[in-house]
Order: C-alpha cells, then sequence, then structure tokens
C-alpha cells in the first residue's frame, strides 16, 4: 500500500531536522518508550496512524498497551469479527488479571503467551497445528486457509488429518477435537501477523512523533491533508487541546506547507484557496532572492502579475496574510487597484528597457516611493472578517463565531458534528449555528424545514420534522446558538440529525444540565474562599443543584451535603467567578443524556450520551 502516513512521517522527520539540527533515525526507535505509551494509554492518538478512531481510543485506555506486542495485537484485533465474538473483552480482561488465561495444554503456553491465551494470529494457528499435529508449515498453511473458507468437505479432511496427528503425538482425542474446532473458530477472526506488525511500527512510529515532537507532527499532518477541510479543522481543535498555537498564513513568514516557529505552527499558503503553484513559487522565489515584503505596493511591485494576477491578491488579503505588515484588511482592499496599477506600470518600464524614477535612486528611497497612502477607514466587522477567512481557507483563522460560547456548549451537548458517524442511529446532542435553511412542505401539506448546522468541528444537516418545526419555527431565524437533541444517521458525506428538540443556549443550560460540582482543596480551603463561595452562589440562583466535594491530595475526596435552596445557573460567567475566588479551576457540569421519543415504527429506541 502506498501510504499516505508515510508522507507525515519524512515532513515530520525534515521540520525536525530543521528545529534540533539532527535527522532522526525512524527505523531505530527505542521500542518501549515510556513517553509514547503514556500517549497511547491516555487515548490521545488523534492523527496516529489506525489507532485515531474513537472506538480504537477507547480500546487505547481500556487495553493500557505497555508494549510493542499489544500494539500488534491491538491492529489484529480492532476488526468487526473479534469485536463481535467477545475476543477483544477476554483480551483486555486477562491482560489486565480480572480473567485467567486458560491453555488446554501445555504446548499451547508459549505459542499464546503473549495473547493472553487468545488465538489472534494466523501464525498461531499454523503453530499449533505444527507443534500439536506434526504439520509442516507448508501443510499448515494450507490448514489455515481452509478454515478461512469454511469449506465443509476441506474442514471434514483436515480434521481428520489433525486428530490422527495429534493421536501420534499422545494427544487425547477429547482435547485435539476440542482444540481444533477452537482454531476453526479463531481461524476466521485471524489476522496476519507480520501484517499487524508492520501497521504497529508505523503507529508507533508516529505516536512517537505527536509525544515527543507534537508541533511537528501536526504541521506534517496538516501539511498533507490542507486540501481536506474537515481533517483541518480536527487537526487545529487538536492542537489547541495541546495548546500549540496555529498561526494564520504570512507573507513573510509562511512557506508552501504548514512549518514550525518556536514550537507554534505557522500556516501555509498553499492552503489559502485560488493560490495555485505558479503564484506560490513566484512569490516565495522573490522573497527569498530579495528579502520580506514591506507593504502591499511593494509586493505588487516585486512579483511577477503574469503569475499572481488580482484574485490571488484578494485571496491573500482575506485569509490575513499581509496583516503582519500594519495595515488593515479593509485599507489593503481599497488600495489594491492603485496598487496594481502602479506597479504594472513599473514592470512595463521595466520590460521596455527603460529607467523609471525609481531606478536611479537609492534603494531606500525607491521603496518609499513606491508607498501609497493608505486611507483612515474602520477595519471590516469581525463577522465579515470571519466570512472572508473562511471563504479562501475553508474554515475560520483568527477566531470562530462560537468562540465566546464554547465552554456553554461543551457544557449541554454531547458530541461535535463532525464526529456524528460515530453515534448512528443514538441520541445526541449538539450545538452550533444555523449555516443554511430551507423550508418545504411535507406530503400531508404541513412545513418542515432542513437547516446546516456548524460548530467549531464542521457542519452538518439537521432534518426538523413538521411537529418539531411547530414548536421551533422562530428559533431557526436566530443568529445565537441553537442546541438541538435528536437522533444521529451516519453517511458518506458526514451525518445528519432528525431533530427531536430545539432550545436556545439559556433554555438548554436550564434543561439539560443536571448538576454543578465545586471541589474544594483541602490545602486551599479557608473560611474567606467558603464565604466567597457562598455568596455567588446565591448571587446566581438558579434551577441545577450544587455538589460540593472537599479534595485530599493523594487520601480522597469527601461529598458534603449543603441544602436544597443552594442551587445555581450554570454558566461560564459562574465558573469563571468560582475560579477567582478559590483560586483555581474548581467547577464542572453533569449533563443529561439525551434520549429518543419512541417512534410509531419502533425504530428509534433509547439511548444516551451523556458528559
Amino acid at each position: 500500500l502506498g501510504l499516505k502516513t508515510l508522507t507525515v512521517i519524512e515532513k515530520a522527520v525534515v521540520l525536525i531536522e530543521a528545529a534540533i539540527d539532527k535527522r532522526l533515525d525512524m527505523s531505530n526507535l527505542p521500542l518501549d518508550d515510556i513517553k509514547t505509551y503514556d500517549l497511547l494509554c491516555k487515548g490521545d492518538a488523534l492523527g496516529v496512524f489506525q489507532l485515531e478512531s474513537s472506538g480504537m481510543r477507547k480500546l487505547l485506555t481500556d487495553m493500557h498497551p505497555e508494549a510493542f506486542s499489544d500494539l500488534i495485537a491491538l491492529v489484529a484485533l480492532y476488526r468487526p469479527g473479534p469485536l463481535e465474538s467477545g475476543m477483544v473483552s477476554d483480551f483486555v480482561n486477562t491482560k489486565h488479571g480480572r480473567m485467567s488465561a486458560k491453555y488446554p495444554l501445555p504446548q499451547l503456553e508459549p505459542i499464546l503467551k503473549e495473547t493472553y491465551g487468545v488465538i489472534v494470529y494466523q501464525e498461531q494457528v499454523m503453530k499449533i497445528a505444527n507443534v500439536l499435529a506434526s504439520y509442516s508449515l507448508g501443510d499448515a498453511d494450507m490448514l489455515r486457509r481452509a478454515m478461512g473458507k469454511k469449506k465443509p468437505e476441506v474442514m471434514a479432511a483436515e480434521k481428520e488429518k489433525f486428530m490422527a496427528g495429534c493421536e501420534q503425538n499422545q494427544i487425547p482425542t477429547d482435547k485435539a477435537e476440542y482444540i481444533f474446532d477452537l482454531m476453526a473458530k479463531f481461524a476466521g477472526y485471524g489476522f496476519n501477523k507480520s501484517h499487524s506488525a508492520a501497521y504497529a511500527l508505523i503507529a508507533y512510529q508516529t505516536a512517537y512523533l505527536k509525544a515527543h515532537y507534537p508541533a511537528q507532527f501536526m504541521a506534517a499532518l496538516l501539511s498533507c491533508d490542507m486540501n481536506n477541510t474537515d481533517k483541518v479543522v480536527l487537526y487545529i481543535n487538536e492542537c489547541r487541546e495541546h495548546d500549540i498555537e496555529v498561526m494564520p498564513p504570512d507573507i513573510n513568514e509562511s512557506g508552501r506547507d504548514f512549518t514550525v516557529v518556536n514550537e507554534q505552527i505557522r500556516f501555509g499558503l498553499a492552503a489559502v484557496k485560488n493560490v495555485g503553484g505558479a503564484a506560490l513559487d513566484s512569490i516565495i522565489e522573490e522573497r527569498e532572492a530579495t528579502g520580506p515584503y514591506r507593504s502591499l505596493a511593494d509586493f505588487c511591485n516585486r512579483i511577477d502579475s503574469r503569475r499572481v494576477n488580482r484574485r490571488v491578491i484578494e485571496s491573500l488579503i482575506k485569509a490575513g496574510v499581509f496583516d503582519s505588515l500594519g495595515a488593515r484588511r479593509s485599507q489593503l482592499f481599497s488600495v489594491l487597484d492603485i496598487a496594481m496599477e502602479q506597479a504594472q506600470a513599473a514592470q512595463r518600464d521595466r520590460l521596455s528597457g527603460q529607467k523609471s524614477l525609481f531606478g536611479i535612486l537609492p534603494e531606500a528611497e525607491a521603496a518609499k516611493s513606491v508607498e501609497i497612502k493608505l486611507p483612515d477607514i474602520p477595519e471590516w466587522p469581525d463577522k465579515d472578517k470571519l466570512a472572508a477567512e473562511k471563504e479562501t481557507v475553508g474554515f475560520y483563522l483568527s477566531g470562530h463565531p462560537l468562540d465566546s460560547h464554547r465552554h456553554e456548549l461543551k457544557m449541554v451537548t454531547t458530541c461535535m458534528l463532525s464526529g456524528l458517524n460515530e453515534f448512528n442511529n443514538q441520541a445526541v446532542r449538539v450545538g452550533g449555528l444555523v449555516k443554511t435553511r430551507k423550508n418545504i412542505i411535507s406530503k400531508k401539506g404541513d412545513r418542515m424545514a432542513f437547516i446546516t448546522l456548524e460548530d467549531i468541528s464542521g457542519v452538518a444537516e439537521i432534518v426538523i420534522f413538521p411537529t418539531v418545526y411547530q414548536v421551533c419555527a422562530e428559533l431557526l431565524d436566530s443568529d445565537t446558538p441553537l442546541i438541538i437533541q435528536g437522533k444521529a444517521e451516519a453517511g458518506e458525506q458526514g451525518g445528519k440529525i432528525l431533530a427531536e428538540e430545539i432550545l436556545s443556549l439559556d433554555e438548554a443550560r436550564q434543561r439539560y444540565v443536571e448538576s454543578t460540582r465545586v471541589i474544594l482543596r483541602s490545602d486551599q480551603v479557608s473560611r474567606k474562599r467558603v464565604e466567597g463561595l457562598k455568596k455567588l452562589i446565591l448571587q446566581n440562583h438558579g434551577p441545577c443543584r450544587i455538589d460540593l466535594t472537599l479534595h485530599f491530595d493523594n487520601r480522597g475526596e469527601v461529598d458534603i451535603e449543603i441544602p436544597g435552596d443552594f442551587t445555581v445557573m450554570p454558566s461560564t460567567g459562574f465558573s469563571t467567578a468560582v475560579e477567582e475566588v478559590l483560586g483555581y479551576p474548581a467547577v464542572t457540569y453533569r449533563t443529561k443524556a439525551p434520549e429518543l421519543v419512541p417512534r410509531k415504527n419502533g425504530n428509534w429506541q433509547k439511548k444516551g450520551h451523556g458528559n
């Protein structure tokens, strides 16, 4: 297989070499690196080859891999057959001592010990036949194939041969028959170990890079997926989770791809729409040859206008590429025509062999002469700036319309829109802004709607049937966040939701937040702080109960019962105020799990995923 991941690794290695002046030898990484296994045990595997799906990340936290052999098994086990058969849970429970490994015969222990008594690999099936029934490895491979295809007549012949071999080796008949049936059962799920080991090695390499060089690794991932907006948004959010700043593209700092500057990621110019390869080459070649661009006028005067046209420059302005030059985007847009006309006139003079006025002046004076006075006009409104960024890059760069609501959305939602496919046919609760809306009339003549909802991770279609539409029609005109509860349906182009309930963010906080927990650290608690907390609770009275917990480092926790009339309105403001009083983040919220209202056809079941 031609793996894109190999390109990611190579790009990361190049970025790391630029940072530490040493090239990593990826083929000789220590396979017992503690930092790498810590990352995997936490399920921090987004971007890690083969291990980044939500299901695999959960399995990582359940299994707690401690050795490379565990990773080989992970790759082999995370498939529908083993997951449905119970093999995976047996493997995990035995690894952690909750079950004992079972070996029907002592001869099986050396073969199955590394997989805790579970037959995981095709090679194990072959080795069992080789040891117990004296099969040659060639014959054992034929047995493996027969078991995989499950042809009755072939299986009958192989069973007879296996039993005869076991009899010669004095294996009890009942044990031999049990083991053959066990092999036949697991051979259908068995995975080629060499294939799994090769994949596990690449998975380990990417996990190692993420653990030790997160900025370079994430920059490499972003470079390889810069044309996939959903992936870029996902990885940028991952960078934020790891406190890695992703800086917008810059005319003097950005390269073609994403790069790393002081452990921060700088956006690549190739990610800006309408900026083709020829324009990029022209911009970067000129910058490397004669130094940084000083202004928009300087840029227009120096680049090749045949390769960098007006459309390219407009996209660069909208994406904020010239922001570091000290001018507002509104100002740059207003003088773009003048800058281009002036530059084209100068270039015509140069092409015709004439020396312009600037050609006989010292360089500093020439640069000064081409400058254009910028009009004193206000910057575009934030909403327009963000819209322009999304138009040219595919998503918001300098912020997001939902940034001020991030914590409150997290308080009441159960998943991001980008992850809907993982909750197929289950109840979810999501939040975002209405991006598009289409009202239609149902076959029965009732009004309903399809909307596109957008959150910080992406977009999804929401289907609003007549009964829900009647209740929420006015809300759909709002430009504030909406919270939507309903049934998720997976699709090739991303998930969608059949809406059951639509509320404003304020209504959702009152409806869905079940309890507010405040943690008091024993080493920092004082009468003054407790009185300050009490005052805040009274000032933020609301419908949500308060749970108070006293925490003792390394010794445990004590829940403190407080009067039932001490209830609060959950909000970011309350969390922030408590943090200011106590001196540390102390508030968490428990959210009610979403439920589906059963429909007449009985297809919808009540399922919930709470926070």
